[in-house]
């Protein structure tokens, strides 16, 4: 395989290289080595590596690779919201809360702090966002023996969307206990317990949201926003002045303009979000001339994101016109979403890298990755007569005299398994590893057993990846839920 630094050598703003022979389930060594190579160049500008997935599964599995193949890199996620354009529901509070980790994250990072992958889906790559500037802002950090009182906290905490109960459990919700201040935090694993001594904050810990004993003490904290937009008197007075604008004057038992007005949220609000900003900006502004690298069938994901907005733009306005329903006044694509023409404009901008599963011939903007799907099993396995593991096991255990090999499973316990089936059928010298970078350092001929969910295993020269689902087969999955037409809604 080309060296990384072949690669991003030849990277410039409004120039798109194409990596070729990329199969799947490659695609999470190829990108942390691309930015390995990035945060590797004092000289080059680029902060982070912005991923955009065609979806929020190749998404999902690029964030189960990634930590295997670059330990050490940092890996943000930002999703899209977890519902349909022009719903009457609001995404997901994990959801946001995870949008709302990545934004603040990137709008605090200056200049090379960075050496971050940025890994998106094409639909929150065309949504619009709040502010760069807006969100630094409205980030909040604290460390024992501030300054600080617990109002302040409280304050914070209210109009950035937290949910006050008697008891935190889950993730955007907080409480107060004499001068005690209970709250989740987006991204952290568990909630932390802020404990005041007058204006002072005196300590910070963890604890068990189940027991609610405390663990670990912290020696800081960072809080980001549980919302994209705030509830304050100026954000509700200018929603009500864009909404006039926009609509007309609000009438009678119009919930939405209603529930605004009173400094309640109400449900699927979050599609009127130009409503509450004085302008917005998009994932591009957060990490700007950053290198992007573009999955395969990105393109037509985008065309078919941008159709279905106008689709059901067209169904709510036709609603709105001809009455039926509970009244929902869309707001035109354009303030929610990228247009065709700046998505083209915003990517040519930048230093593209798109990805390719097939061979094309190498040129200046062409370069061959030489990488080839992993051996499939499905022949030994539709032969019952076939030893299926006999024959795995020996065409692993060749695999490994001549390159680097990695048996890669879903869990502990999958993978555990299966080295204890493959060895009963005579594999032996095999190792537990938990990154790439270990599975370099075994002794040659030793196979290392990773827990890495990836789809599909893969070959390079030097490397071998066989996948639990190339031997046994496919995993077995729930139906997805059939999508909510914007007529049902």
């Amino acid at each position: 395989m080309k060296t990384p630094l072949s690669i991003t050598s030849r990277l410039a703003p409004g120039r798109t290289i194409t990596l070729a022979n990329v199969p799947a389930g490659m695609e999470g060594l190829v990108i942390a080595d691309l930015a390995r190579a990035l945060a590797a160049q004092e000289d080059a500008p680029w902060p982070t590596l912005v991923v955009i997935c065609r979806d929020i599964e190749r998404m999902a599995e690029l964030e189960r690779a990634l930590p295997f193949f670059a330990p050490g890199v940092e890996v943000l996620s930002f999703p899209a919201w977890d519902c349909l354009p022009y719903d009457r529901a609001s995404p997901h509070g994990d959801i946001v809360a995870r949008r709302m980790t990545t934004l603040a994250r990137l709008a605090r990072v200056k200049g090379r702090e960075g050496g971050s992958i940025v890994l998106t889906t094409v639909n929150a790559a065309l949504q619009r966002v709040p502010r760069r500037d807006l969100v630094a802002t409205q980030s909040f950090s604290a460390a024992p023996g501030n300054a600080l009182s617990l109002d302040e906290v409280v304050a914070w905490a209210e109009i950035n969307g937290y949910l006050r109960t008697s008891t935190v459990r889950d993730t955007g919700e907080y409480a107060v206990r004499g001068g005690i201040v209970d709250l989740f935090p987006p991204g952290l694993p568990a909630p932390v317990r802020l404990d005041f001594f007058g204006d002072t904050l005196e300590s910070i810990r963890s604890f068990d949201p189940e027991t609610q004993r405390t663990a670990m003490q912290m020696r800081s904290l960072d809080l980001v926003p549980m919302s994209e937009f705030q509830l304050t008197t100026e954000t509700m007075r200018r929603f009500r002045m864009a909404y006039v604008a926009q609509f007309g004057a609000a009438q009678r038992g119009d919930l939405l303009y209603e529930a605004v007005s009173e400094g309640r949220r109400y449900p699927g609000m979050e599609h009127w979000l130009p409503l509450f900003h004085d302008g917005l900006d998009t994932l591009f502004d957060y990490a700007p001339g950053s290198p992007i690298v573009m999955e395969a069938q990105g393109g037509e994901a985008a065309a078919s994101r941008l159709d279905q907005i106008a689709d059901y733009y067209d169904a709510r306005k036709h609603g709105m016109e001809h009455g039926g329903g509970a009244p929902y006044k869309p707001l035109p694509p354009e303030t929610l979403y990228l247009t065709a023409e700046e998505w083209e404009r915003r990517r040519g901008e930048a230093a593209n890298i798109a990805l390719s599963g097939f061979a094309l011939p190498e040129s200046k903007d062409v370069i061959d990755l030489d990488g080839r799907a992993a051996r499939s099993f499905a022949p030994e396995r539709a032969d019952p007569e076939a030893p299926l593991f006999d024959i795995a096991a020996e065409y692993l255990r060749e695999l490994a005299k001549k390159k680097r090999t990695i048996l890669a499973a879903w869990s502990d316990g999958s993978r555990d398994r299966l080295a204890t089936v493959l060895s009963d059928h005579g594999l032996k010298g095999t190792q537990t590893i938990g990154s790439r970078d270990a599975a370099e350092a075994l002794p040659k001929g030793t196979i290392g057993l990773a827990v890495l969910g990836i789809e599909s295993g893969f070959e390079t020269d030097a490397l071998a990846l066989i996948g639990e689902q190339d031997i046994l087969g496919d995993r077995l999955v729930r139906p997805k839920r059939k999508a909510r037409r914007p007529q049902d809604v």
